[in-house]
């Protein structure tokens, strides 16, 4: 699954287009290494994502197309 897809879909970030924009400008890094909004997502990846002077760090555990928002948190486990 693209990154800016998998961000909405998870409802880490509400709209698809501004977690393009955030990937775009370089402040999202899947495993350490910056990604582009077209990168691929797998479970296991460690996405690291820069919002002003904090980093939030997530662990993929699920990678579906379509998700309730009840079962939106399951598809990741924040660290």
């Amino acid at each position: 699954m693209r990154l800016d897809k998998f961000l909405k879909v998870s409802r880490i970030i509400k709209r698809r287009t501004l977690a393009k924009e955030v990937c775009d400008g370089g402040r999202v890094k899947i495993n350490g290494n910056i990604a582009k909004a077209g990168s691929t997502v797998k479970v296991g990846d460690i996405l690291e994502i820069a919002f002003g002077e904090r980093t939030n760090r997530y662990e993929i555990l699920k990678v579906e197309e379509n998700v309730r928002a009840e079962a939106a948190k399951e598809m990741y486990r924040e660290i």
